[in-house]
């Protein structure tokens, strides 16, 4: 099984796509197209995890399929190229898991997680569609690997990608090109055009001029709103200024709104997204998983006042880590600071930046820039593992954005659900833009990597099929 590309790509700053194309992003490989206008059975907008399994799906089921991705080559993939891992069920340990997770556990950590927030129809069909993940993606080109030390305690339920997300994306790649899927970057869609939930058309900028593209069914798996910040802005006010956007920036929600402009059904809160603690001194945008701070169950969470705001042990860390990012975003200025001792040292995940160290608790405080007074009360008042074992280490935190839940309803099919409640006549949904049916709020740790595999093929598998039948009607009227 030959071994994924391990390529990186710098950060970039958000802006519109077509101004942030490279020069690599016009060369055309072999899977590219400089032809957009179809008629497609299937179009895919979005080149992540979610997009590519559909795209695999439809190749598989016969249809003729083009991916646009809004991203140049070098950046494609959204955010499924920052993932390590995804959840599985499964009954046994295996060369990679290192114990079994049945359905019921899966359902009771994910019902606890989002406060019962969730469809649990689509929820369970999630979890019971994760078990074949050991062979479908292996199949496809994906290679996994034991996990690391320091990785949030997963090894029973995460299955760790060998290369990363990256390795996985470049797998997929090849896969839907080696199917004939054609795919073309740099490709941003500016609008949908649907009526009375039929799609016919998508309006989209690419190499300089707007194109209409056509196509019998269309897969929207084109992920959130989380890089957009004026959209953040309209539920988080001026707060979302500082936020760290801990993924793509190509994420402008485009799609999204769209769909919800020509009377998608709306499901999810626009203030619930996945975000986590991430140091301070992260990149606005693309800083990936290296940026976040594991470090919050060793120790204490205070903010710019010295003062505690949660509990920082509240549960098990991979079921509760994703807290923290919108806890902090409450906090004064955005912003909170982890204190630990060196007890904890090397039981977690060390960040890219090195944190703040000194000999003794008010020096550290004057190094955060806290009132090392109010710093030295809270610590003693510390009621769980005693901070007490100098040198003493500190991050500031900012919360790290990852992907947003409001999104667009879909059925078991994948189908898009109007606001009717029905479902559109060939519009369908996977990934990030549709996960606010199963997370209203809360994160497990793999699992929107999980929720996009499964509804991704989903989503490509049926709109195949339908793109079949509309097919032979369509020869029909014509003849």
């Amino acid at each position: 099984m030959a071994q994924a590309s391990h390529g990186d790509g710098a950060s970039k700053r958000a802006g519109d796509c077509f101004e942030r194309r490279t020069t690599s992003a016009t060369r055309v490989k072999r899977s590219e197209t400089t032809d957009l206008s179809g008629p497609w059975d299937v179009l895919v907008l979005g080149g992540g995890n979610a997009g590519l399994c559909a795209a695999i799906a439809a190749r598989q089921n016969g249809a003729s399929v083009l991916v646009l991705e809004c991203a140049p080559r070098d950046f494609r993939g959204g955010n499924s190229r920052h993932t390590r891992n995804l959840r599985t069920v499964h009954e046994r340990a295996d060369g990679i898991l290192t114990g079994p997770y049945l359905e019921d556990e899966f359902w009771d950590d994910l019902w606890r997680v989002t406060g019962g927030k969730t469809n649990e129809a689509l929820a369970r069909l999630t979890i019971r569609s994760s078990a074949d993940f050991s062979e479908w993606m292996p199949r496809h080109g994906v290679r996994f690997q034991p996990p690391l030390g320091g990785t949030l305690h997963l090894g029973r339920t995460n299955a760790f990608f060998l290369g990363g997300g990256k390795a996985l994306v470049n797998a997929y790649y090849r896969a839907a090109e080696a199917l004939g899927a054609k795919v073309a970057y740099g490709a941003e869609v500016m609008d949908l055009d649907i009526h009375d939930g039929v799609f016919s058309a998508a309006v989209v900028s690419f190499r300089g001029a707007i194109q209409r593209v056509q196509a019998r069914v269309v897969v929207a798996a084109s992920g959130g709103f989380e890089a957009n910040i004026p959209w953040l802005k309209e539920s988080w006010g001026e707060a979302a200024e500082n936020f760290i956007v801990r993924g793509t920036p190509y994420n402008q929600g485009r799609v999204l709104r769209a769909l919800l402009n020509r009377g998608a059904k709306q499901v999810g809160d626009a203030r619930q997204c996945h975000a986590v603690a991430v140091d301070g001194r992260a990149p606005k945008f693309d800083g990936g998983i290296v940026t976040r701070v594991d470090c919050v169950p060793f120790g204490i969470v205070v903010n710019q006042n010295g003062e505690r705001f949660y509990d920082e042990g509240e549960d098990f860390w991979p079921k509760r880590y994703a807290i923290w990012g919108r806890l902090v975003a409450q906090q004064p200025g955005q912003i909170g600071h982890v204190i630990i001792d060196s007890k904890p040292l090397g039981r977690f995940m060390p960040t890219v930046f090195p944190p703040v160290v000194a000999g003794s608790i008010r020096e550290l405080a004057v190094a955060l820039r806290l009132d090392p007074q109010a710093v030295e009360a809270t610590v003693k008042s510390h009621w769980a593992v005693t901070i007490d074992r100098p040198p003493f280490h500190g991050y500031s935190l900012r919360p790290g954005i990852t992907f947003t839940y409001l999104g667009v309803g879909v059925d078991d099919r994948a189908r898009i659900l109007m606001a009717d409640g029905g479902p559109s006549a060939n519009l369908f949904a996977a990934g990030e833009i549709m996960a606010g049916n199963i997370l209203g709020q809360g994160y497990l740790a793999g699992l929107g990597m999980t929720i996009g595999t499964v509804f991704g093929r989903i989503a490509g598998r049926e709109a195949a099929m339908l793109a079949a039948r509309r097919s032979i009607a369509a020869r029909k009227v014509a003849s």
